[in-house]
């Protein structure tokens, strides 16, 4: 908890310096993407840990226990970052600023940069469900100037080393084990839980050591021996975590499942069929695999549903398979209320009931715990009630 706190805390402390830097040079550009980045990271930082500080952050040597700022505020200020980013970045003056070297995500090109703006905005937009806040037209209206295709996908894939998926399959294969996936992951994709087998499986992991696709019960730790693993992990050879994958940020086949979750609230299923349809395509695409294997998973019954019967359980169950290691996974599971078939509390269990927030960081409780809130793992943040 301390070093993923540390590491958003990090990030956005460069981004406030570098927008501080590029207003001083009249560099728009560079202003807007790091209003971008910093709402994005300021939102993964929120939906951890609700209120944190911000508006007295980033004062280095001058504040060390700054107070911790209303996290509905900073939801509000995530959206403001946004649009203020999009603004800038949509200036013809700023055209070619961004050097392409040195922007690792959009190789320098404001248009991408808007894209993802938008698609960020849609994502916070569509978060709300819970609340009388919630307006599917604004999701789309915010969809429709974001992504087109797998080609306007925010994702990194220049690392100082290996990319922090690749490192784990690195671990794995050293059999320094922690990155063992799921049983409720691989049941979704296997055929234990639907009945039917998802192709996406074989290009995320492999066959335990005895030739069957075998998850690891969250909560239960690592089942194998030191010399066999025994379970389905994240190998060195596959999609996410070989040698080059990309971090992903937002992505188009995010994208298309928030469009179907938003025309499936405004009660048009036609629309929300296609947008879940083509959600799945695009993921099957990002993962390389071959067009038969997609056509064939796209006309199973249970897939192909057709609109009229098409479920929101159905659509975030293709969403959670699409979003594989993204924050925004916890996210979606905290608005359903957890309600994924035949999920369950991870084994040896404290609590009676699913966290829904994670506890303030030893880090930060000793350097500025005379404001850091006394809060449960089952207190629901704003957006959750």
């Amino acid at each position: 908890e301390s070093s993923t706190w540390s590491f958003n805390y990090d990030v956005m402390t460069d981004m406030h310096a570098m927008r501080d830097f590029a207003v001083s040079k009249n560099l728009g550009a560079y202003a807007g993407v790091a209003d971008v980045l910093t709402a994005y990271n300021l939102h993964l930082t929120i939906n951890l840990w609700g209120d944190v500080p911000y508006t007295q952050a980033f004062q280095g040597v001058t504040n060390f226990t700054p107070i911790l700022d209303d996290q509905k505020v900073l939801y509000d200020t995530c959206l403001a970052l946004l649009d203020r980013g999009i603004t800038e970045l949509s200036d013809p003056a700023v055209d070619g600023q961004l050097s392409s070297a040195s922007d690792f995500i959009h190789g320098g090109d404001n248009a991408a940069w808007i894209k993802t703006a938008y698609l960020l905005k849609a994502r916070l937009l569509n978060e709300i469900t819970k609340t009388s806040s919630y307006d599917p037209a604004a999701v789309l209206a915010a969809l429709g100037n974001s992504y087109e295709s797998n080609d306007d996908d925010a994702q990194v894939t220049l690392f100082d080393g290996s990319g922090p998926w690749t490192q784990v399959a690195i671990n794995n294969a050293l059999l320094l084990l922690d990155g063992w996936l799921s049983s409720y992951f691989v049941g979704v994709t296997s055929d234990s839980l639907f009945g039917y087998y998802d192709p996406r499986l074989p290009a995320i992991t492999n066959k335990a050591s005895d030739g069957v696709y075998r998850g690891t019960q969250n909560g239960a730790g690592h089942t194998g021996s030191t010399t066999d693993q025994g379970v389905s992990v994240l190998p060195e050879d596959k999609w996410y975590s070989q040698p080059g994958a990309p971090l992903l940020i937002a992505t188009y086949a995010e994208a298309k499942f928030i469009e179907a979750e938003a025309q499936f609230r405004s009660g048009n299923k036609p629309e929300a069929y296609d947008a879940y349809l083509e959600g799945i395509t695009a993921n099957m695409k990002k993962l390389n695999l071959a067009d038969t294997s997609i056509s064939n998973y796209l006309a199973l019954p249970a897939v192909a549903v057709g609109s009229g019967n098409l479920t929101l359980a159905l659509i975030m169950k293709e969403k959670y398979i699409a979003c594989f290691l993204m924050p925004v996974t916890w996210d979606d599971m905290r608005r359903f209320d957890y309600a994924y078939k035949q999920f369950q509390l991870p084994a040896n269990a404290n609590l009676s009931e699913f966290i829904r927030r994670i506890d303030y960081p030893v880090i930060e409780l000793s350097t500025n715990g005379k404001n850091v809130p006394n809060v449960k793992l089952t207190d629901h943040l704003w957006w959750d009630q």
